[in-house]
C-alpha cells in the first residue's frame, strides 16, 4: 500500500520535530548542569587563614608570613577550636628581631613562634583582670615557656625574664579567637638566657706601712718630738736659767736659817 503524499509529509515533519526537540533538550540539560556547578558555594576560609589574613592586613604581616612558613602553623590551627589568644609583634618589632630569629635552630624558631600563643581564649578585659603566669603553645613538660600578664590601669603588659612587651591594639576579639598586637617580640628565657653581669676586677691591695720607704733624715735636723705635745723643746739657755734660779732659791733659804739661829742665841743670852 502506498502512502499518500500528505501522510508522508506529516511523518517527515514529526520526525524532524522529534530530532530538534531531543537536541534542544540535551542543551537545556547541559545548561542546567553547568549552572549547578558554577553556583556551588566556594568553601569558606578556614579559621587559620582568617587569623593570618587579619594579621597580614593590620600590621603583623612579617609575623604572619613567618608563621605560615613554619611547623608552628599546625599548632596554632589545632588550638583555635578549643580557644586561642595570639600576641602578634608588629612588623617593625619583628623586622628588628629578624637577624636573631635567623640564627635560631629549626626547633628554636618553632618554639619562639608558639611562644606567642596562649591555648585559651582571653578577651582584653580578661587579661586586665587575670594577672599572673600563663602557659603558651610552646609549654611542654620541663620546657616551661611561660610568661606573666600584668596590668597597670588600662595598660596590659606581657613579661618574660628578658623582655617586657605592651599590648598596643586588638585585631580580633571574638570567641574562640583573640588576636592582639604587641610592640616587642617575646623572648623566652629557654632560648635567650640572660647573661650574668661580668664582675669588675678587684682593686690592687695598697702597700703595707712597713713596706713604705723611709723618708731620709736631713743632717742637723732636730729630733722628732711627741705629736701630742704642742710645747716646744727646751733650749740650752732656758736650762741654764732654770739651774740659776734653783741655786738662788737654795741660798735664800740658807740665809734665813742663819738669821733665825742668831736671834735665838741673843734671846737666850738676855735671859741669863
Amino acid at each position: 500500500m502506498q502512502l499518500r503524499p500528505v501522510t508522508a509529509a506529516r511523518i517527515l515533519v514529526v520526525t524532524v520535530f522529534l530530532i530538534v526537540s531531543a537536541a534542544h533538550g540535551h542543551n537545556i540539560t547541559r545548561k542546567v548542569i553547568h549552572s549547578h556547578v558554577t553556583e556551588t558555594p566556594t568553601p569558606a576560609p578556614t579559621q587559620q587563614n582568617l587569623m593570618t589574613t587579619i594579621m597580614s592586613k593590620h600590621g603583623c604581616k612579617v609575623f604572619a608570613d613567618t608563621l605560615l612558613a613554619d611547623d608552628a602553623e599546625k599548632t596554632f590551627e589545632d588550638n583555635i577550636g578549643g580557644g586561642l589568644t595570639v600576641f602578634c609583634p608588629t612588623d617593625d618589632a619583628f623586622k628588628a628581631f629578624w637577624r636573631k630569629y635567623k640564627n635560631l635552630s629549626a626547633e628554636g624558631k618553632t618554639a619562639l613562634l608558639e611562644y606567642h600563643g596562649v591555648p585559651v581564649y582571653q578577651s582584653l578585659e580578661t587579661l586586665r583582670s587575670n594577672n599572673g603566669l600563663q602557659n603558651t603553645l610552646a609549654t611542654d613538660g620541663a620546657n616551661n615557656y611561660d610568661l606573666t600578664v600584668q596590668n597597670d590601669g588600662e595598660q596590659v603588659t606581657l613579661k618574660t625574664k628578658i623582655t617586657t612587651a605592651r599590648i598596643t591594639g586588638t585585631l580580633l576579639d571574638e570567641e574562640p579567637l583573640a588576636i592582639f598586637t604587641i610592640d616587642k617580640v617575646l623572648l623566652p628565657r629557654e632560648l635567650f638566657k640572660a647573661k650574668a653581669p661580668t664582675p669588675s676586677p678587684a682593686p690592687a691591695p695598697e702597700p703595707a706601712a712597713a713596706d713604705a720607704p723611709e723618708t731620709p733624715k736631713k743632717k742637723g735636723a732636730p729630733p722628732p718630738h711627741d705629736s701630742d705635745s704642742d710645747a716646744p723643746a727646751d733650749s740650752p739657755d732656758d736650762a741654764a736659767n732654770e739651774r740659776a734660779a734653783d741655786d738662788n732659791s737654795a741660798v735664800g733659804f740658807g740665809g734665813v736659817g742663819y738669821v733665825t739661829a742668831g736671834l735665838a742665841l741673843v734671846f737666850g743670852f738676855l735671859q741669863l
